[in-house]
């Protein structure tokens, strides 16, 4: 019988990257192990605490291939896993895609610092400063682009791909810090919400232990 892949992760509670990664080898119906970082571990500190999207966890090994960064996680899969949809079958809308998934990985740091995931954490009516503002309006613009364009209820249609992984994390961050959405983002919020795979991954996130008390802190 094959080996599992294996799919290193770091806390379900504080680590988005994490999420993305593990959200789409979910999405791919990929069978794996998971391997988690203690909480101590460097890489795992610097992931969320130096909010790096180019740290090697998560990581994810299946036989001989080893791959890290959360894009390359993605495109691996849709290529192992073509039938499952990761990416849209139309060329602009997979270009489109590629894009926002591109923008999520290399932009919006005001977003990450300021509102950090902790997905146990409830801080109603959060103060948002400009900075952090800017970012949320354009994932706002960027999801009712998507959802107009595709007809919902995910980004790019019927089904969750890329994507909706890219940002799972900003979805619950938004739930976190009572940010205001207007209708449409709420229902795709709630829709996020609903997936199966994101249920199991918040069920275990709510079960870790409160270890990491520089991520606690409002800011």
């Amino acid at each position: 019988m094959a080996t599992k892949a294996v799919l290193t992760i770091s806390s379900k509670n504080y680590g988005a990257w994490a999420l993305r990664g593990w959200l789409m080898a979910r999405l791919a119906g990929l069978e794996f192990n998971e391997n988690v970082v203690s909480p101590d571990d460097p890489a795992m500190k610097a992931e969320m605490l130096l909010l790096s999207s180019s740290m090697r966890v998560p990581a994810l090994q299946n036989g001989k291939v080893q791959v890290w960064d959360t894009l390359a996680i993605g495109e691996y899969l849709n290529e192992l896993k073509p039938k499952a949809g990761l990416l849209p079958a139309d060329q602009a809308a997979r270009a489109h895609c590629r894009a926002i998934c591109g923008e999520m990985h290399s932009g919006f740091s005001a977003l990450r610092s300021s509102l950090p995931m902790n997905i146990k954490a409830h801080f109603p009516g959060f103060k948002i400063w400009s900075r952090a503002q800017a970012d949320v309006d354009r994932i706002l613009e960027i999801w009712t682009e998507c959802l107009e364009t595709y007809g919902g209820p995910y980004l790019f249609g019927d089904k969750p791909c890329i994507a909706d992984a890219m940002y799972a994390p900003v979805v619950t961050r938004f739930l976190t810090y009572d940010v205001p959405l207007p209708p449409a983002c709420v229902d795709y919020c709630k829709q996020m919400m609903a997936l199966p795979a994101l249920k199991e991954w918040i069920a275990e996130a709510r079960k870790e232990p409160d270890e990491i008390d520089e991520l606690d802190a409002e800011f």
